[in-house]
């Protein structure tokens, strides 16, 4: 029973959501190459496609396309956007409607009051019941995302505010999930974070005096920002020729539920998310790691790289030696051509490879940050028994993936989540290790005391809000018979 179900579980990674970034100058300034460092570093967030909008005092400029962010973006292009004193910027990861090119980010509207371009990190749980609410009012969607929801709304509330924050404060009570937005209306930039907060959003200052919003503090390192603070969730902050207001009236309206995989896996190993470093949160779940889950072993390996940091907490706290036993080949970007099944062990091969002189005849204690279906894992643990491996005991710094995720991460399928279906033990057998063990809940929830409450739902099923009843990430893409609605 256990062979034929481990054929069902295809190739899968945990992918990132998105990116966002903003920029505020008081003077007219080439903010176009800033949003493109401010992006470069927040590439890992989302690999699908990057865009830029250039606010000119009201003129938009910008461009967009599928891609990492140095193949959409080259000098020239750049130039083209010109100068201005506003700047938002996205790079994406599909959470919400698949089509790369189409649903690239921001999303840039014209209405009666202005322009709007708009920034989307998270995902809707009521993006259904909100497209068909608007469409049902004459709303022509060019996307099939949930992201073009929100600009709508937002805009609807614009027409009968007096200002672009308190249509923002306005549709916020139509919005339910996550959601970490960045916009610019043509003289203001706003931030704004969901109440649960479950994606991050942070606020930093140049020296020369321009405000910036990042998804993580990577990026403001990255344009010479400061780190001022993050954005609570629940607020809206606004920057513009006043200087900065914080509304804070939906503040403290929801329990907090940060994404506690932000830590495991998502963020940046050098980025401080709402006072938690994340290097220090992985050495700390491998230190759980070897609470939990001890064995006599001889190295401590870690998968690179969200795994390497949770490895060197496994080796301090169990005292076995940390060595990186793995070569990763850099130079994979989204071009590699993945392998068909007859030759997927050879493109895991060419990924990642084991260095035979420090695994031979070694007893291993292998950290990965997750296990999804089970398939990329095993492929590189036949590695490392073929590279001489005496034992082999996995550890994952994360608890087992039970089901979906309605947030914004990419787990949406019960069906393809081998934890769903297996036992630990089951599951030790199906990828090859000699023992397995999985970080608890209690112990994922103390790796950021600092951060307040952490999101669990994809590993103990208790959603914090109301779940959608129909989670595909392409729902909005269904071709005609996908639904009994005519």
């Amino acid at each position: 029973m256990i062979k034929k179900l481990e054929n069902d579980f295809k190739e899968h990674h945990i992918h990132e959501e998105c990116g966002v970034f903003g920029v505020f100058s008081p003077q007219t300034a080439d903010l176009a190459s800033l949003a493109y460092y401010g992006l470069f570093a927040l590439q890992h967030r989302g690999q699908e496609s990057a865009g830029i909008v250039v606010n000119d005092r009201g003129l938009f400029t910008y461009s967009k396309d599928e891609g990492l962010v140095n193949e959409v973006f080259s000098s020239e292009g750049l130039k083209k956007l010109g100068n201005g004193n506003i700047v938002v910027g996205h790079v994406r990861y599909a959470t919400t409607g698949s089509d790369r090119k189409r649903n690239a980010q921001p999303i840039v509207i014209n209405h009666h009051k202005g322009r709007m371009a708009l920034a989307h990190n998270g995902n809707l749980t009521n993006s259904y019941e909100l497209r068909s609410e608007l469409e049902m009012r004459g709303s022509i969607f060019h996307t099939t995302t949930d992201s073009e929801a929100i600009c709508y709304i937002i805009v609807q509330e614009r027409l009968r505010t007096p200002s672009i924050e308190e249509a923002v404060y306005e549709a916020m009570g139509r919005l339910e999930g996550a959601y970490s937005l960045v916009i610019s209306s043509p003289s203001k930039l706003i931030a704004a974070r969901d109440p649960h907060g479950f994606r991050p959003l942070c606020m930093g200052k140049t020296k020369d005096g321009k405000i910036v919003f990042a998804s993580e503090t990577c990026a403001l390192d990255a344009v010479g920002a400061e780190f001022v603070r993050d954005i609570a969730p629940g607020e809206i902050v606004t920057v513009g020729a006043e200087g900065i207001k914080s509304d804070t009236r939906r503040c403290n309206t929801r329990t907090k539920n940060l994404c506690a995989f932000e830590f495991i896996y998502f963020a940046r190993p050098d980025s401080v998310i709402d006072g938690t470093s994340v290097t220090l949160a992985r050495h700390k779940a491998g230190a759980f790691l070897a609470q939990e889950h001890p064995v006599e072993a001889d190295i401590v390996m870690g998968v690179p790289d969200s795994g390497l940091d949770a490895a060197m907490g496994y080796s301090e706290e169990s005292g076995i030696p940390f060595k990186l036993g793995f070569t990763k080949n850099k130079y994979i970007g989204r071009t590699f051509i993945s392998p068909g099944q007859e030759h997927r062990e050879q493109g895991v091969n060419i990924k990642l490879n084991p260095i035979k002189s420090i695994v031979d005849g070694k007893r291993i204690v292998l950290i990965d940050d997750s296990i999804v279906r089970g398939t990329t894992c095993r492929g590189i643990i036949n590695q490392l028994r073929k590279a001489g491996a005496k034992e082999i005991h996995m550890r994952i710094s994360a608890p087992p993936f039970i089901s979906p995720c309605y947030y914004g991460t990419d787990v949406d399928d019960t069906d393809n989540l081998i934890a769903a279906h297996h036992t630990v033990e089951q599951i030790a057998e199906i990828i090859g290790v000699d023992s397995l063990g999985y970080l608890s809940v209690e112990h994922l929830r103390e790796i950021a005391t600092q951060s307040g409450n952490l999101c669990t739902a994809c590993f103990d099923g208790k959603y914090p809000t109301v779940i959608p009843k129909d989670g595909n990430k392409d729902k909005f893409e269904k071709k005609i018979g996908d639904s009994s609605e005519e």
